[in-house]
């Protein structure tokens, strides 16, 4: 089979395509054809990798993991002897991020557990979108203890246009939220048409230094810290950030609970993230059912073209999810 892997680290241009041997699935694994797997930030982060420390986990020197790839969607092909959750010919999605990875492939193998049912009246492109984006974007609109935004609540989205923002538009604004996007000019009609209330030009304008305060910003990559961002919140607002530089995620663990502790603020680093968490599937499958939320794909790469498809959302160019198709 074909399969897209790197060796070391840096830009997308260290990753390969190539020949390796199909997977067979053993104990409670099973063995998907993949029929779309979509791009994600978190891909580019482990590509180069980024932040810096991160190298800690994956491999000082080179990856021990050469495989890339999160989110996967296909067809059940083969069971493992331990497998009882699905049957051949059953179409699955998941989240890989906790299991290897290999999305950017024909076949990938993982425990049973590493997926879902798509539901049949679902494309499987569609749902080759949501494991990672859609859940983060469901998870970073929650804090911890369950609190989430109210109908009324006043929430900025910054980042609105990329992989996860288009999602957590979409569901505040379900939830009944006044809604304002951050993104590029050339981005902004598309945050508008997935019901934003208003769209800033981060190019432009400042959002921390508007005087416009907001019960709930969700910062999908770091791009104000906490002690910015707080004058931009109301009194016991909340602030979550899903990614950022080291530097800023540091920052942002450590001031995250002093600020929530002096309850002037609440929130940090989403550390409370639960991947592909079934509840959270269940929500945004529903909504999507209901039309309050649609996944917004802007293009399609082949396997072939992976390295493309990497770059157009390494650039900041992609608008909603790239699909990258075996």
């Amino acid at each position: 089979m074909r399969a897209a892997i790197r060796e070391r680290y840096g830009s997308p241009d260290v990753v390969e395509v190539r020949d390796i041997e199909v997977p067979v699935p053993t104990g409670d694994q099973v063995l998907v054809r993949v029929g779309a797997a979509s791009v994600n930030r978190g891909d580019l982060d482990w590509i180069e990798p980024r932040p810096e420390f991160v190298r800690l986990f994956l491999g000082l020197r080179a990856p021990r993991n050469p495989r890339i790839g999160i989110d996967a969607a296909g067809v059940v092909e083969s069971l493992g002897p331990g497998a009882t959750r699905f049957n051949v010919g059953d179409r699955v999605f998941g989240d890989l991020f906790r299991y290897g990875q290999g999305a950017f492939a024909e076949y990938v193998c993982a425990p049973e557990t590493a997926f879902l049912p798509i539901p049949d009246w679902m494309r499987v492109e569609d749902a080759a979108t949501l494991p990672h984006a859609g859940i983060l974007a469901i998870q970073g609109l929650r804090l911890r203890d369950g609190r989430t935004i109210a109908p009324g609540d006043k929430v900025l989205i910054s980042g609105a246009s990329g992989n996860v923002g288009p999602f957590a538009v979409q569901i505040a604004k379900a939830l009944g939220a006044e809604v304002t996007g951050v993104a590029s000019a050339s981005k902004v009609d598309l945050v508008r048409s997935l019901g934003a209330d208003h769209v800033i030009d981060y190019a432009t304008t400042d959002y921390a230094t508007t005087g416009e305060r907001y019960d709930w910003i969700l910062d999908v990559d770091g791009h104000h810290s906490m002690l910015e961002a707080r004058h931009a919140l109301r009194r016991g607002g909340v602030y979550i950030t899903l990614g950022g530089s080291g530097a800023r995620i540091v920052q942002t663990m450590l001031v995250g609970p002093i600020l929530s502790a002096l309850g002037d603020t609440r929130g940090g680093l989403s550390t409370w993230w639960q991947p592909f968490r079934a509840a959270d599937v269940a929500t945004l499958t529903s909504m999507i059912e209901a039309g309050e939320v649609r996944p917004v794909i802007d293009r399609r790469f082949p396997l072939a073209d992976v390295v493309d498809a990497l770059r157009w959302v390494d650039d900041k160019r992609a608008r909603g999810k790239v699909l990258v198709i075996p």
